[in-house]
Formats: structure tokens, sequence, C-alpha cells
């Protein structure tokens, strides 16, 4: 995440191909032409700044951050974390994490979703927060559940949470998506099949974590954010390479 760094050549056995016709959406979307290489702009390069005062005290508390006055959303509690982590296995720390996700019926707060499945008013399913000294975070939220989308008769997505990592500057924010270990639907997904790698794959699996869970309240899984290297997370946006 470092401005000065140069970018890297994607890597074609890792990241999945623009045009990948089991998942159908990729067939409009990949581009026709080859990809322009833009100068980024000083302003780009050099902000935002964050800190921790512009962040409020429930930010990442999905559980409680939208619950309405006596009310709490609906579904299982669990504790999402992990670290931030260079190539060389070292903390980053300062970085803006956020997420956002479905609720435990499987459906988004937005008016674009169509899913039969209700809203809960206890749930907005969007929070940030920043990474520590060492490079850690953490939020608490619901378990979101698993939802149909139009690409074949009868897909399903997984339950997943999606991230956005800002770095430096506004060119430097990556997007990804995250899993949960031992869900029945990661094999049959098509948007996780364009990955060619299936050790890429599986670093966008968390992991169930015990020693981090709250007895008798809430389980919690760990899931690392790697930014460069050979383990690095894979972005769904870092055309680039890792």
């Amino acid at each position: 995440m470092n401005p000065e760094s140069e970018f890297l050549q994607r890597d074609p056995a890792a990241h999945p191909p623009a045009f990948t016709p089991i998942y159908k959406t990729s067939v409009l979307r990949s581009p026709r032409l080859p990809l322009w290489s833009l100068q980024n702009s000083l302003s780009e390069m050099t902000g935002p700044v964050f800190a921790q005062g512009e962040l409020g005290a429930l930010d990442n508390d999905l559980v409680r951050n939208h619950a309405q006055d006596g009310g709490a959303p609906i579904g299982e509690r669990i504790i999402v974390h992990g670290r931030v982590l260079d190539g060389g296995a070292r903390p980053v720390p300062g970085v803006l994490v956020e997420f956002w996700q479905a609720n435990a019926a499987g459906r988004y707060r937005h008016r674009n979703d169509r899913f039969e499945a209700p809203i809960d008013p206890n749930f907005g399913g969007c929070g940030r927060v920043l990474t520590d000294a060492e490079g850690r975070w953490h939020f608490r939220t619901i378990k979101p559940g698993p939802y149909p989308y139009r690409n074949r008769v009868n897909d399903w997505r997984p339950a997943h949470i999606h991230f956005s990592v800002f770095g430096a500057g506004f060119a430097q924010r990556l997007v990804t998506q995250m899993y949960f270990e031992g869900d029945p639907l990661i094999p049959h997904d098509s948007i996780i099949a364009t990955i060619p790698d299936p050790a890429a794959r599986e670093r966008l699996v968390a992991r169930l974590d015990l020693g981090a869970s709250v007895p008798l309240h809430t389980l919690a899984y760990r899931w690392d954010i790697v930014l460069r290297g050979r383990r690095s997370t894979l972005f769904e946006n870092k055309l680039q390479g890792n």
C-alpha cells in the first residue's frame, strides 16, 4: 500500500479472466479492448488520511449500529477478525477496512434487492474499522444468509461478506469478499469458480476461531488480508496483479 510502489503485472494463474461465461454477468462486463494504464494524479496517491476520531463508537458493531430502541437483529451473532499484512507478513496500521453484507435471511438493505426474504429493521449490514499498530481489525455482526441470483437456473451465493480496504490514496482501494469455512455452497458457486487457482479460492475463506469466541455468546472467524506476495488475498478490482 506504499504510494511509491510499482504496480505488478496481473497473475493470470490466480486471478480470474475478465470473460468467464460460467458467471454470465462477465459476458457484458468484460472489456472488448485492451485496458489503458493511466497516470495517477497527486491527489489520488496522497489522500485520504483516516483517523480514529472520524469513526463512530459502533461503526464496527453491526449488531448494534442500526438497531432500534430495545430491538436487536435476528440471526447468529459472530465476530470476524484478522490482520492486514504486507507481502513480508508485516502489519499495516491505519488501514480503513469497510464491510457490507446481507442479513441472516440473505437480503441486502438496498432498494434494488428483490429477493423475497424479509428486511431486518434492526440490521443495516455495513460498518468500518481502522487497523491498529499491529494491523489488527475486528467487528461483530450477524452471520449472513445465502441467496439466489439469476445466473443459472438454481444458482445460490454462499454466505459472504464484502470488504473494501483503503491504502494511502484513492487509487489504492481494494475490494474483495470473504466466505465461511464449511459452507456447502462454496463448491457450487459460479463466481468463486471463475478463480482458476484453488489455493487462491481457499485464501478467501475465513476459518472458525474458537480461541477468539465469547463462551456461551458468540462464535468467531479469522481472516487475514494480505496485500502482496505469494499468499496475497485475491481482490476483485486489483487488475494490475498481486
